[in-house]
């Protein structure tokens, strides 16, 4: 190597100063070995699968954009423009002639001015209810309710623009979720921009705000940012409590990564959010901030459970008397079916991601809990997308919700002697469509625990250092 030339042994890399050095003597010309092995990089910017080490947020397979953003917005408008049709009837309020049954358009937010006393200036929890009024008062959580509250403030008294003020912030929140799937998924957003359910209770409630966050929160956890998935975690836990579910498989996510202090981040960062949307008013309104938690410990079981079909087929009732009773076996059942199915997944695919797990857990505390309101499909639309993309059994799905939206609130037209339009259904056709519902989302289950996960390819070293990784899809 003395007389500058490649012998076989290392290797001549050409350089503008090093050809003869800054001086430009041939005689100095310089050698060097292979450079340093860079860090590979993955194929995906949420795919990281090293040799010997499995991240696990690793699981979303790549999906090809086949369509733009803006078409993926263009086509969720078109869905809320058709909710929103059907909601019209319905949103100012005149609900006398019983059309909220008859022409099944019916939504909470309505109802909900008044019998939450925001028509005036209210706040919630911290101002006691009038006990003597019709209704439950601050009967939703922290972030729920002062989202009414400030719909209430631009509204007034005037019960349409109260609906219309808390639709835009439904849509926007529709929007958020795409946007996020989107960055996930690729065109796999269309799972939810496109869903029936989306059209029927966009703004049936205010459970898209929970959604959005519980979206958003998938999203930083699979760009590996813990602490902000803990902290949308803990804001969707305020809204509605089903996104501190996702707490479990995120952590354990963490665990099996062998990141358990990321794990721990993110608990603790759900739990601080949780707690800082909610110390105040647990303090400065104890009596109203309880009322939810009594309410829900108290309810007996709502239409649409399993619980209301077993009670009524067996005694005959509309309804189960021993709340206490069902309080304590649906739990039970939560934990022990969430076990049951944890453990058939790992058998059958040890290395499954864990995060993935939201999605059976979701439905395990969906199909045990004694309160399925019908809203609660958008729970799942994401996560059709994110970890059972199979068409076939999400039109199934689809199909059945639709199916227990119409004889639902077509029974409730029975119920209230109601005659014309669409109201007139028994209740035997809700409850085949409630049933027809759970078995189907016991085969999505069972579908999510059969299916294997494939690794992405990790993609080729780059040439250069600065080379951007590839857009997810």
């Amino acid at each position: 190597m003395s007389d500058g030339k490649n012998d076989g042994t290392a290797l001549t890399r050409s350089h503008p100063f090093r050809d003869g050095g800054p001086d430009g003597d041939p005689s100095r010309k310089v050698t060097a070995g292979p450079p340093p092995p860079r860090r590979p990089r993955c194929a995906s910017g949420f795919g990281r699968r090293l040799r010997g080490h499995r991240w696990d947020d690793a699981a979303v397979p790549a999906a090809t954009r086949k369509i733009g953003l803006g078409l993926v917005f263009a086509l969720l408008a078109g869905t809320l423009a058709l909710g929103h049709a059907i909601k019209a009837p319905c949103a100012g309020g005149e609900w006398g002639d019983g059309r909220q049954y008859t022409r099944l358009c019916y939504t909470d937010i309505v109802p909900l001015l008044g019998t939450e006393q925001l028509a005036g200036g209210r706040l919630p929890y911290l101002d006691p209810c009038n006990q003597e009024a019709p209704g439950s008062c601050d009967e939703y959580p922290v972030l729920t309710m002062w989202t009414m509250r400030i719909a209430a403030w631009a509204s007034g008294t005037s019960i349409s623009t109260f609906y219309h003020a808390n639709a835009i912030l439904l849509w926007l929140a529709a929007f958020a979720i795409a946007a996020c799937l989107y960055a996930m998924v690729g065109s796999r957003a269309l799972y939810f921009a496109l869903a029936p359910t989306l059209a029927i209770y966009a703004t049936t409630n205010w459970d898209l705000i929970p959604v959005a966050l519980a979206t958003g929160a998938t999203l930083a956890y699979l760009q590996r940012r813990d602490i902000w998935s803990g902290v949308l975690l803990g804001l969707g836990a305020a809204a509605k409590l089903y996104p501190a579910l996702l707490v479990v498989p995120f952590v354990a996510g963490r665990i099996r990564g062998r990141e358990p202090d990321r794990g721990i981040h993110l608990a603790w960062a759900a739990a601080g959010t949780w707690l800082v949307a909610n110390v105040p008013f647990a303090l400065g309104g104890p009596a109203g901030w309880l009322e939810f938690f009594r309410l829900n410990s108290s309810r007996p079981a709502d239409w649409d459970s399993i619980w209301f079909i077993a009670c009524h087929r067996l005694t005959g009732e509309l309804g189960c008397t021993n709340t206490r009773l069902i309080n304590v076996a649906s739990a039970g059942l939560f934990v022990g079916s969430v076990w049951f199915v944890w453990r058939l997944k790992a058998r059958r695919d040890p290395g499954f991601a864990r995060w993935t797990l939201g999605f059976p857990i979701l439905v395990a505390f969906l199909l045990t809990s004694k309160v399925y309101s019908p809203q609660y499909g958008l729970w799942l639309l994401p996560w059709f997308a994110l970890a059972l993309p199979n068409l076939r059994l999400f039109a199934l799905f689809q199909a059945a919700d639709v199916a227990v939206f119409v004889t639902r609130f077509s029974w409730f037209g029975t119920l209230e002697d109601l005659d014309g339009g669409l109201a007139g259904i028994p209740i035997d056709a809700f409850e085949i469509a409630v049933l027809l519902r759970t078995a189907i989302l016991l085969l999505c289950v069972a579908s999510w625990v059969l299916r294997r996960e494939h690794a992405p390819e990790l993609a080729p070293p780059p040439e250069t250092a600065r080379e951007p990784l590839p857009v997810p899809g």
